[in-house]
């Protein structure tokens, strides 16, 4: 899974290190990257694995063909998502359209979100941060647990 949230600097040439633990959780997958593309519900970076990718596109594609959110769906998620590798270093080279989208300029937050993460200017995130927070408190009964942890 994708935990916890670590801070990287954009080097000389756009490129940020991905955290060790995020590589190495996606290479234990049989991935050597990631799908990127602009998140439409926050202003960051949503980074999933293949696998979810291929989830969110079969999801989309049992949609009526002739439906317009369909292509609202195939415009905001996949045509806006890049496969970015890792290379020697571990490192990626986001594009300027995803740094613009998340207002980040050199220093960036890699989120865990558990099955993905997202990459956050550290401002931004912050607040989005503490807002979340409260929230979370106020809706915490929502959450259910399964009969397993009943215990």
């Amino acid at each position: 899974m994708f935990l916890s949230t670590y801070e990287n600097k954009l080097d000389k040439k756009g490129r940020v290190s991905v955290p060790a633990p995020f590589r190495s959780y996606l290479s234990s997958q049989g991935y050597n990257g990631a799908i990127c593309y602009p998140s439409f519900n926050h202003q960051c970076i949503e980074v999933w694995p293949q696998d979810r990718i291929e989830k969110i596109s079969n999801a989309i594609d049992s949609l009526n063909p002739f439906e317009e959110k369909k292509d609202y769906f195939t415009t905001s998620i996949l045509s806006e998502s890049i496969n970015l590798q890792f290379d020697s270093e571990g490192r990626i080279l986001l594009t300027s359209k995803l740094l613009k989208h998340a207002k980040i300029r050199n220093s960036m937050l890699f989120v865990g979100q558990g099955k993905t993460f997202q990459i956050w200017e550290p401002t931004t995130f912050e607040k989005f941060r503490v807002n979340a927070r409260k929230k979370s408190n106020i809706h915490r009964a929502s959450l259910k647990w399964e009969k397993q942890f009943n215990n």
